[in-house]
């Protein structure tokens, strides 16, 4: 396992390509929260804004070049032959998708991190100057209160969660333009679908649809309003990514290279 992992992370500093996709999803994040930041105007307070969940609304666009990134991992080789060398490298199949999980694990945990962090940072300088204030009745962005702690916490799980779905997903499809077709319908198709159907069936969608359920973790003040629960619905997400790795693993163990 632990030469699997040398391996994988060898492959992923060398090509470069991936450092740039993780780069390029912390900025796209940080850059959406700061767009959505500087669109908000809050005049009066109404008792329904959410400054954590706003500032953190990047991730709706940052979640999708995790997705790429994911997929790439083992795609590519599939796609250039590559994964061949991977097996005979490392036969035990099970080991080299663990390994590749791992990876994607960390790689997408510290993208997360930088990138939930720029988007609370960027939503504690700018929503302020929005209405999203104490005088509007709305708290200013901190670590130091519970819920936002857990919605960046839980953020940065997402993220993690959205890149092993990926991960799967593209384990299975084993083509990197149809693998990210599916992961893209998976997340963004379902809360679309969802607003064509009146309660409660539209709700019960958005309990069961990983990135409407996932996000739920993000809110704070309007967690009441959500469909489900922060933690539940990070569960349901975790659901999917188990089920997409499980997959993944039994297809990868009967199917040739």
């Amino acid at each position: 396992m632990i030469a699997a992992l040398r391996a994988e992370w060898t492959k992923t500093r060398t090509t470069g390509g991936g450092a740039w996709l993780l780069a390029g999803a912390v900025a796209v994040t940080v850059a959406l929260s700061a767009g959505i930041a500087a669109a908000t105007h809050v005049s009066a307070h109404s008792g329904q804004e959410d400054p954590t969940k706003v500032a953190l609304g990047g991730i709706y666009l940052g979640q999708a070049v995790v997705a790429v990134f994911a997929v790439l991992t083992i795609s590519e080789e599939y796609g250039t032959g590559m994964i061949r060398v991977s097996l005979a490298a490392v036969p035990r199949r099970l080991v080299l998708l663990a390994a590749k999980a791992a990876t994607t694990t960390a790689l997408a945990l510290a993208a997360g991190v930088l990138a939930v962090t720029g988007c609370l940072l960027v939503g504690r300088l700018m929503l302020p100057g929005a209405g999203l204030d104490p005088a509007h009745g709305c708290p200013l962005i901190s670590l130091g209160d519970g819920p936002t702690l857990r919605a960046a916490i839980g953020s940065v799980c997402y993220l993690v969660l959205i890149g092993l779905l990926a991960l799967g997903v593209a384990t299975v499809v084993r083509d990197t333009a149809p693998a990210i077709a599916v992961v893209m319908g998976v997340l963004y198709l379902p809360p679309l679908l969802a607003q064509a159907f009146a309660d409660p069936l539209r709700r019960q969608i958005e309990q069961i649809a990983p990135m409407t359920a996932g996000l739920a973790v993000q809110a704070t003040v309007t967690a009441h309003s959500e469909p489900i629960g922060p933690w539940a619905g990070l569960g349901v997400l975790t659901a999917w990514a188990a089920t997409s790795l499980l997959l993944a693993a039994l297809l990868l163990r009967r199917r040739d290279a």
